[in-house]
């Protein structure tokens, strides 16, 4: 187990109550200023989130718990059991907002697709990772880039293996991701990667996405990341560029007929004057 960090206060703290920035930060802002403002800066609560979100939250609790279960040296837990942890994770977030369900959600609907998802999660071999379990759902932060807070990761998997140290993120989706998508979503995992630098010594470092299908036949897939320097130097400078609007104020909407219809703020972006 890698060594605890202090824990920062909420990510949805306002952004002067905290003293570090994460990369879902800096992509809310890049999605839409508008919302990093009420969200990070006037630190407005989430009127509601869509239930595909909520799913996707309790199955990262579900997957956490199998994880946590085998690095404390447990025998992995069965259907039943992770069942339960994902509507356990389901619970907390009806507990702290509003679920808004789509036109053919409903629980029971939920409950089938959560049944479907976790058999496939258990069949896979990502859910039994070679190698040694070294963080799950683990907190690294540093002062990455300058004149930046601290920059905060919350990596869902580490494992070492024999030959690296890898860095896994899980990832939820409605369709199968391609290797060309996840390359070019890796700015994340190049990030944790910066990050992660310096937890085994000498050892090199593996980035990988694992990909899980909320579908009628889900997929587990695992897709590697190129590990390239002046990717992740660029990645510090779009960073450093996101940041330096954000301290200058810079807030305006960025309509989109995808985001919108799921963004809680609506009311207060359609009041919004300029």
């Amino acid at each position: 187990m890698i060594a605890p960090v202090d824990r920062p206060q909420s990510e949805t703290q306002p952004l002067y109550h905290r003293d570090y920035i994460s990369f879902s930060a800096i992509g809310t802002y890049q999605q839409c200023p508008l919302r990093y403002y009420f969200k990070y800066v006037a630190g407005l609560p989430e009127k509601f989130t869509t239930a595909s979100l909520a799913v996707g939250g309790a199955i990262h609790h579900a997957v956490e718990y199998h994880f946590n279960q085998l690095m404390a040296g447990d025998e992995p837990p069965s259907r039943d059991e992770l069942l339960s942890a994902f509507w356990e994770g389901w619970q907390s977030r009806c507990s702290n907002t509003a679920i808004r369900f789509g036109k053919h959600e409903n629980l029971d609907v939920i409950g089938e697709t959560a049944d479907r998802v976790i058999e496939a999660f258990r069949a896979s071999d990502f859910a039994r990772p070679d190698g040694r379990l070294l963080g799950v759902e683990e907190e690294l932060r540093e002062p990455l880039i300058p004149g930046l807070p601290d920059i905060l990761g919350r990596i869902d998997l580490i494992v070492e293996t024999a030959d690296a140290l890898k860095i896994i993120d899980l990832k939820t989706a409605r369709s199968r991701w391609s290797a060309g998508q996840a390359e070019r979503a890796g700015e994340q995992l190049l990030l944790y990667a910066a990050l992660a630098k310096d937890l085994v010594p000498g050892k090199p470092i593996q980035l990988e996405f694992a990909v899980i299908t909320k579908a009628k036949a889900p997929t587990l897939e695992c897709f590697g990341v190129s590990l390239n320097q002046p990717r992740i130097e660029r990645t510090k400078r779009v960073m450093r560029s996101v940041w330096s609007a954000i301290e200058s104020g810079h807030f305006y909407p960025v309509p989109s007929p995808q985001a919108c219809p799921g963004c809680s703020f609506r009311n207060e972006c359609a009041a919004w004057s300029g």
